[in-house]
């Protein structure tokens, strides 16, 4: 079966998105970073035939396959790559369906380890061109004409989104300041024993939204804040995602697999000296470098899993890109996909993402459980697509905000290794964490001090 196509002129992908924001299940993967290379398509999407979680005693991923499966779908060349299929999130949790994971941290009630719609229309963009499509599947031209012209009606009465206001939230943390910095030595001491190279250490930052607080409009202001190639927001009902991620997890085209994993941070600045002082500054740190470095090794073998063994190669190591906020090092894999591999088999074979695990993967995912006080959630997950074509692409949900009814929370880490200093790890997540508390408070940021006894920060 062929789609059905409706070129589209004077659309932008974030005009249509607001105007579906508030419909079931309204997705929005968002290319918000037009100036970095990955930065291409933008897709808006809502009101799925059938949404696909979990359920206990199933295989979730068994059940996904089967559902895209169904659909026998040819890809149309020349339009962008998602044309319909499955998209959602993929939370860090699923990994428990994977690996025997032990149960120890809180987890939050009522909170989907995932949720995946099966989109049969999507709104497709390509910034390059500036072209957009409607790509809708139907079994006849009649009900896709019929589809499309409802889709378009929803756009066309659509009402301006209120525009953010700032809003100070009274955050809190699940650590203080030296219980994380216990918890990063206990990792070292992990390490020093032989039980890991490395491993991943987050903090969750919640706070209690007033009456009438918007997320989506929150939203936009995060991405004029925090402008992130693999952006995203998902409106699942009482759980909404809100993100402003900056890495690739995985990506098919024709069988071909590509992941960027990111390990390596420093701010960025408005001064050109420092902006340098700071690249140089991450492109030559042994530490950091040695982070990327294992969690690439990490990766070649998950690609290996699925991919032909010779395919698997490192594109690039330890590469300084710049975002909107930060330096990051980032590098890239490369495979092909075995005959007969899906891209789900793909993402069982590599998830949750090594640059948000720790190496050995599941010995760090066993330590990330003992030592942070509450499940990730959606955090450290994915948000992206499966196409009914084969095709795929996905983010690893960081910099992100999970709103959970009348709350919001997001998380951020780092990587530890044994040379790891406890204070500046501390101090580097709220490096990470600051464009966020700036996109609520207009301007508010986090600062860092140090006395004579440990290294604190504060937000305001």
């Amino acid at each position: 079966m062929t789609p059905f196509v409706l070129a589209l002129e004077g659309y932008d992908p974030v005009s249509v998105f607001s105007a579906i924001h508030d419909r079931p299940y309204a997705l929005f993967l968002d290319s918000a970073d037009l100036k970095h290379k990955n930065a291409r398509y933008s897709f808006a999407m809502c009101e799925p035939t059938e949404v696909i979680t979990p359920v206990e005693g199933r295989n979730f991923f068994e059940d996904l396959a089967k559902r895209i499966a169904s659909y026998q779908v040819n890809t149309i060349e020349g339009l962008p790559p998602f044309q319909g299929g499955a998209a959602g999130y993929f939370g860090y949790d699923l990994g428990r369906t994977i690996e025997d994971i032990p149960s120890i941290a809180k987890e939050s009630p009522d909170l989907p380890d995932a949720i995946i719609g099966i989109y049969d229309q999507v709104f497709a963009h390509d910034h390059q061109s500036g072209k957009s499509w409607l790509i809708t599947h139907a079994h006849d031209e009649g009900t896709a004409k019929a589809k499309q012209k409802a889709f378009l009606r929803i756009v066309e009465k659509a009402q301006p989104v209120p525009v953010f206001a700032d809003t100070e939230l009274p955050w809190e943390s699940n650590f203080d300041a030296l219980d994380y910095q216990d918890q990063v030595e206990k990792v070292i001491e992990y390490i020093h024993a032989g039980d890991i190279f490395q491993a991943n250490l987050s903090q969750r930052f919640d706070a209690l939204l007033p009456a009438g607080f918007s997320p989506f409009s929150h939203y936009l202001r995060l991405r004029d804040v925090n402008a992130a190639p693999f952006a995203c927001y998902m409106n699942a009902g009482e759980v909404k995602i809100s993100s402003a991620s900056p890495e690739r997890f995985l990506t098919v085209s024709g069988g071909g697999v590509e992941t960027r994993p990111i390990k390596g941070t420093r701010p960025r600045s408005g001064n050109a000296a420092m902006e340098e002082f700071y690249k140089q500054e991450l492109f030559n740190s042994e530490k950091d470098r040695a982070e990327n470095t294992m969690i690439v090794d990490l990766l070649r073998n998950d690609l290996s899993r699925v991919c032909t063994p010779e395919s698997v190669n490192v594109t690039g190591l330890c590469e300084i890109e710049s975002f909107a906020r930060v330096h990051h090092l980032v590098s890239t894999i490369t495979g092909k996909l075995q005959t007969g591999k899906t891209p789900l088999d793909l993402l069982r074979a590599c998830f949750p993402g090594g640059s948000i695990t720790g190496a050995p993967k599941i010995r760090a995912m066993e330590i990330i459980e003992e030592l942070e006080p509450t499940r990730r959630g959606p955090y450290c997950g994915s948000m992206g697509y499966i196409g009914f074509d084969g095709s795929m692409d996905s983010n690893i949900l960081i910099r992100t905000l999970v709103y959970q009814g009348d709350h919001v929370s997001f998380q951020v880490g780092g990587g530890i290794v044994s040379d790891s200093d406890a204070g500046s790890e501390y101090e580097e997540t709220f490096h990470k964490a600051d464009a966020i508390f700036q996109s609520f408070e207009g301007g508010v940021s986090t600062e860092c001090f140090e006395d004579d006894e440990r290294e604190f920060c504060k937000v305001g």
